[in-house]
């Protein structure tokens, strides 16, 4: 029996076996303009696999990429585009930077942080109008985490805390009722067919 772990490891098994088969039929082609059609040929089938994306031009570069690929960059034919290297296939990702500052409370998140911040440089009724926004938001995302009821006394007092006593609220200031805030729970539908009486 010819089972698949006995034959060559497919270098893009998503185009299956009779793909790669066609490829490495390329290379023993010896004269190079039969070589270029044949080429051509190959990238169609291959588009055919995605017939979605088989006219978008940057699919079709990928395509030409995959044969050089399926290949092993050895095959000798006119690209239409320039080739990846072969050190792409090997080399590492770039490593992500990510911010490693401290978040006093994770609920409220680094973004209102940042806001907070951006809220002292305003001054008199946009100060106020910032500090109600940045309150109720508060108070959504503290539900988001906490399912049970919080009094706004202890979100002022949280804002309070992360402007380092910058922001002050002030005292008649009313936050949004918290079921308007999460959205209200639907009902289940009940089921409005009446049983038929035997």
């Amino acid at each position: 029996m010819d089972y698949n772990s006995n034959r060559k490891k497919l270098a893009l098994p998503e185009y299956g076996r009779n793909i790669q088969n066609m490829v490495d039929y390329l290379m023993t082609i010896e004269d190079r303009d039969k070589r270029n059609k044949s080429a051509q040929t190959v990238i169609d089938v291959m588009g055919n696999l995605y017939p979605y994306l088989r006219d978008v031009a940057e699919f079709k570069h990928k395509l030409w990429d995959h044969l050089a690929i399926m290949s092993d960059f050895e095959l000798d034919i006119d690209y239409p585009y320039d080739l990846p290297s072969r050190e792409i296939l090997t080399s590492k990702p770039n490593q992500v930077p990510y911010n490693q500052h401290f978040i006093r409370w994770k609920h409220y998140g680094r973004t209102m942080e940042l806001m907070i911040e951006k809220a002292l440089e305003y001054e008199g009724e946009e100060r106020e109008i910032m500090i109600e926004q940045l309150a109720n938001h508060m108070k959504k995302s503290y539900l988001a985490w906490n399912k049970d009821a919080v009094e706004d006394q202890k979100i002022f007092t949280d804002l309070e805390i992360l402007s380092e006593g910058r922001l002050k609220v002030n005292e008649d200031m009313q936050l949004a009722d918290s079921k308007m805030l999460i959205g209200k729970k639907k009902k289940p539908q009940q089921n409005k067919q009446n049983k038929k009486k035997k």
